[in-house]
Formats: C-alpha cells, sequence, structure tokens
C-alpha cells in the first residue's frame, strides 16, 4: 500500500480528517471511486477503537488542575452525563504526553460508566504542550517524568477524584499504555486502594520484587512484535506467583508495541478490540462488581 494512502488511513482513524474529506482524497489517489469506498470500510475503526465526539452527550469532559505534591497537575476529565456515583479511572499516557488519542481513551470509557482522569504527567516540567510542542515520543520521559513522582501524581489524582460527587472513592482502577503502561504497573505498587490495574504493553517494576506491594489484579496486554518489552514477561510471572499477586497476561499474535491506537501504522483491529473488551470485563468485575 502506498505512503501516501497509509497517512491517509491514519488520519482519518485519528479523527485529523472527516469521512468526506477521506473520499476526496482516497479518488484522488486511486483514480477510482470503488477503491476508495473499500479503504474507507477498511479504515473505519472498529469497537475498540470507537471515538467518542467530544460532544457526544452520553459524556461530559473538562480541563481541570489538581494538588500534587510538587505543585499543580493539569488534566483531563471525563465522566458518564447522567446523574449517578460512579467508579474512579486513572489513565497514563504514553511518550507523547497527555495528547487526543489519550483524551479520546478517556472519553471512551467514561461511556462505559467511568469518571475518567487523565493527568498531564509533564506538568512539573510545565505541560505537554511546552515539553512536546510537536507530540512525537519523548525518549527521555523517564527522566522528566520519574515513575515515583507519577506515582504522587496518581496518588493524588484519586484523592482529587474522592472530592466529586459522582465518584465512589472506594471502586478506584488504573490504566495506562506504553510508558504509561509501564508507569501504570509501577504506580500500582505503591497507590493504595486499587481494585483493577490494565497496562497496555508496558514494562514490569524495576526491581521485580515491588510487585508484592499490589494490591489488585493486573490485567497486561502484549503484542507479539515487541520484544524489548515482552523480555519482562517471564519474571514478572515468577514474581507475581511468588507473592500470589494476581496477574493475568497475553500476548497477541502478530501485534506490535503500540496495537491499540488506531492513528498508528501499528494498530491491529483484532487484538485491540480483544484488549479493550478483556480490559472492560476486568473493570466491570472489580469496579461495578459485575460478572463479565
Amino acid at each position: 500500500m502506498p505512503e501516501e494512502v497509509k497517512k491517509l488511513i491514519r488520519d482519518y482513524r485519528s479523527g485529523r480528517i472527516t469521512r468526506r474529506e477521506f473520499m476526496r482524497r482516497a479518488v484522488i489517489l486511486t483514480s477510482s471511486l470503488a477503491v476508495a469506498d473499500a479503504l474507507i470500510g477498511s479504515a473505519s475503526p472498529g469497537s475498540a477503537a470507537a471515538r467518542v465526539d467530544p460532544s457526544d452527550p452520553a459524556i461530559l469532559w473538562h480541563n481541570v488542575e489538581y494538588n500534587g505534591k510538587a505543585g499543580p497537575v493539569s488534566a483531563y476529565l471525563a465522566r458518564p452525563a447522567p446523574a449517578g456515583r460512579y467508579p474512579a479511572l486513572v489513565l497514563i499516557h504514553a511518550n507523547q504526553g497527555l495528547n487526543n488519542h489519550i483524551k479520546d481513551v478517556a472519553r471512551r470509557l467514561a461511556k462505559q460508566g467511568y469518571v475518567t482522569l487523565a493527568p498531564d504527567y509533564l506538568s512539573r516540567k510545565g505541560g505537554t504542550s511546552k515539553v512536546n510542542p510537536k507530540s512525537e515520543g519523548l525518549s527521555n520521559i523517564r527522566e522528566l517524568a520519574p515513575w515515583r513522582e507519577v506515582a504522587e501524581d496518581t496518588d493524588a489524582g484519586f484523592v482529587y477524584l474522592g472530592t466529586l460527587a459522582d465518584v465512589r472513592g472506594d471502586r478506584r482502577g488504573l490504566i495506562g499504555f506504553c510508558w504509561g503502561g509501564e508507569m501504570t504497573f509501577s504506580s500500582a505498587t505503591q497507590v493504595r486502594g486499587l481494585r483493577a490495574v490494565v497496562v497496555f504493553y508496558g514494562r514490569s517494576p524495576n526491581p521485580i520484587d515491588l510487585v508484592k506491594q499490589i494490591e489488585a489484579p493486573v490485567l497486561a496486554h502484549y503484542g507479539e512484535k515487541d520484544p524489548g518489552v515482552n523480555q519482562d514477561i517471564p519474571t514478572t510471572v515468577e514474581a507475581m506467583r511468588k507473592y500470589n499477586r494476581p496477574y493475568d497476561h497475553k500476548v497477541y499474535p502478530g501485534a506490535f508495541h503500540g496495537f491499540y491506537n488506531e492513528g498508528t501504522d501499528r494498530y491491529n483491529p483484532e487484538a485491540a478490540t480483544e484488549a479493550w473488551n478483556r480490559t472492560l470485563d476486568l473493570f466491570a468485575k472489580n469496579l461495578k462488581g459485575l460478572s463479565s
């Protein structure tokens, strides 16, 4: 597939262009309306990547700020629109910082019945817009946001969520992607009161024996073609078994690191859909008290 067509599909999946604009460009690139129709069918995201429009009446969202240990933390808050009390999630972004994809994931979770806070973990350095204006992956993010600082800002995020009238403070879950998956796994060793932890292709805590401090079941999703992250799996299985910590993981065949992000060419719709559904099952069971 030509690179121009791949980019067009990425732009459509990420919401940067409309369906009409996709079709216009696809017809120009392929000189065929039939081919353009086929392309948009393949480009349309599946259930795992069903983008939630910010104007969707089922959810509300806000840009917020809460008190962290080292000062204010900026965040994106998405919540169900109907009145009620809901479980709370903190969502940890990848190494690009708090971007539109993570905000959309927060809205997806809100639509599933969770008040979801996505902090900007670069707030201590001035925020994502200052540190990473080009929205590129930051190779030095571990220096910009060490995991113990991330754990502190995550813990403070749950304190903030506990002040909201529509949040059940006793139903806490943590989820993260890429670097955020690594930070989720590590933060879970420090944050108290968690009932569910979901790691998307993230490295395990270092040293691994920190896992003995995790209070909640951990569900981890890995791509088969991600050897740098996957090398941690055997020692993680051993340590979680040693300390009797629930750890359910799957390596998705043919999937690369980042397979859930529909805005990239690494997106794998089959793996993304299964991982998303398994995530929702865990949250339903442990945060809503429902059986899958």
